[in-house]
């Protein structure tokens, strides 16, 4: 690395600058300890950091992450870098599954490669292999829950994705050099209560989080999901890699005071705890790099302004066949008909579930439950108000996520996966780019024929709207969210 450049690094180091969070680790040679560039702990001496892109590359350097600005706190990586779409998709995979025993092979098929190209491609974009990032997901999943929670240190070692005990205190020991119970000890971490665990996702700030709430309050499926006091609580039923159904509830809320996001789970989804991490990352666009998209977008002030305002997020998803369903019922009927609808579906065919939390008393059908009911569809959605034709098409859909047919979550090519959508009867081209947006988290989705985009864009037809839109490539989706937006800050 050239002088010029590793001055440049050390400045974005002594800046504190928030924008360069979980861009680069700083590893420190007079402590042995890797930080995020907004660690506030005493700055070192510049010839004592080296630099690195990822924080698994920091360890196998030999540094152990900061007890202050905790590493595993760092927000993501956008994926917008198509020849590194593949490595980003599959750090997203081994993140979400770092819990299971899933093989490097088993993890290469799901992306569609051979496990020697995945390798390759993923230390040519994060200079370690891939069982070595996975290795660090492990450790610092288990350096949160050691951290944040009372659970036994048996219980991190498992729900990391450790087999055993032995094996989890070796390599704990080999990267931070202290034991497990040595660090809980420093770090004074615990939680009260036997019933629920907290944990904390960090983010690149600014991050609107009361629009955020807004729009999920505005869908929220009642029984499902609730907003209350300035938090989102939904019910949550994932399937293990045994088959073993596992229900529970969590609550997601912002401190005023930190760039993070508090994520409350109850214990009875500690087996699928990464899983359920991962859902939240993706249902609140905390990958996001609000710089990068306010950059493009803020051109589109021209147009009016306040229009794009930073700090813009997409909702994700939660559960990929609960928004199809959600976004099929909510054709051509207003956001609250549409709401209405979702919360019968799910009373009637959901799963009962015990929160304690008022409002949250079902786990939304999983596409099983669907395929499962004997007879016409029709004849069973009909009463719920539902027409034949949406019926059909949630049936289909249920088919579609049973054998896989549509890639709804990596997506190597949502324009593929969108065009496949559209095959399907009772989806058409807004329906289809909707879904790509929301569950395979495009960013380039641009809604041209919908009502709200064409009111935001009043007396301009959609051939001129689409040609406008190409100027905010490949942030389309964050337009689209700051168009709606703009209609609620007009009422």
């Amino acid at each position: 690395m050239r002088e010029d450049e590793l001055h440049g690094w050390y400045a974005a180091f002594k800046s504190k600058d928030t924008r360069f969070d979980g861009r680069f680790f700083v590893g420190v040679s007079s402590t042995g300890i890797y930080c995020r560039p907004v660690c506030r702990a005493k700055l070192p001496k510049a010839e004592n950091c080296t630099y690195y892109p990822t924080a698994a590359a920091a360890e196998q350097a030999g540094y152990r992450p900061c007890l202050v600005c905790r590493p595993e706190l760092a927000p993501g990586t956008s994926v917008t870098d198509a020849s590194a779409s593949l490595a980003r998709r599959a750090s997203r995979l081994l993140e979400e599954n770092c819990g299971s025993g899933q093989s490097l092979e088993e993890l290469a098929g799901c992306l569609g490669c051979t496990d020697r190209h995945l390798r390759r491609v993923f230390a040519a974009e994060y200079h370690v292999s891939p069982i070595q990032y996975l290795q660090t997901c492990r450790l610092l999943l288990a350096k949160s829950l050691l951290t944040d929670t009372n659970l036994t240190v048996l219980d991190v070692a498992m729900t990391s994705g450790f087999g055993s005990l032995r094996r989890f205190n070796t390599l704990f020991k080999k990267r931070y050099r202290l034991s497990p119970t040595s660090l809980r000890r420093q770090t004074a971490g615990g939680r009260k209560s036997r019933d629920d665990m907290t944990l904390f996702l960090g983010y690149r700030p600014p991050y609107l989080w009361q629009q955020m709430l807004n729009f999920l309050a505005q869908r929220a499926i009642l029984g499902v999901e609730t907003i209350q006091g300035g938090k989102y609580l939904r019910t949550v039923h994932l399937v293990t890699e045994e088959q073993k159904h596992v229900y529970g509830w969590i609550s997601v809320s912002k401190p005023s005071h930190k760039d993070i996001l508090t994520v409350t789970v109850a214990a009875s989804l500690l087996p699928v705890l990464p899983q359920v991490l991962a859902r939240v990352r993706n249902l609140f666009d905390m990958y996001c790099e609000p710089d990068a998209v306010y950059e493009v977008l803020t051109d589109m002030n021209r147009i009016r302004p306040g229009l794009c305002v930073p700090g813009i997020r997409v909702p994700g998803c939660f559960d990929p066949y609960e928004l199809t369903v959600r976004a099929v019922l909510g054709q051509q009927i207003t956001v609250k008909a549409a709401s209405t609808l979702a919360s019968r579906f799910a009373a009637t065919y959901g799963t009962p579930v015990q929160t304690g939390i008022e409002g949250l008393t079902h786990a939304f059908p999983l596409p099983d439950d669907i395929i499962a009911l004997d007879g016409e569809i029709g004849d069973h959605l009909g009463t719920l108000g539902i027409i034949s034709a949406r019926a059909k098409t949630i049936l289909a859909l249920a088919r579609t996520f049973v054998q896989g047919d549509i890639d709804f979550e990596l997506c190597v090519q949502p324009e593929a996966e969108i065009q496949k959508l559209t095959t399907i009867p009772g989806i058409g081209s807004w329906t289809a780019q909707y879904i790509a947006m929301r569950t395979m988290r495009w960013p380039d989705v641009f809604l041209e024929t919908d009502a709200g985009v064409k009111k935001a864009l009043a007396s301009r037809s959609p051939k001129e709207m689409l040609a406008m839109a190409e100027a905010w490539r490949p942030w389309r989706s964050y337009a689209t969210m700051n168009l709606w937006n703009s209609l609620q800050n007009t009422n």
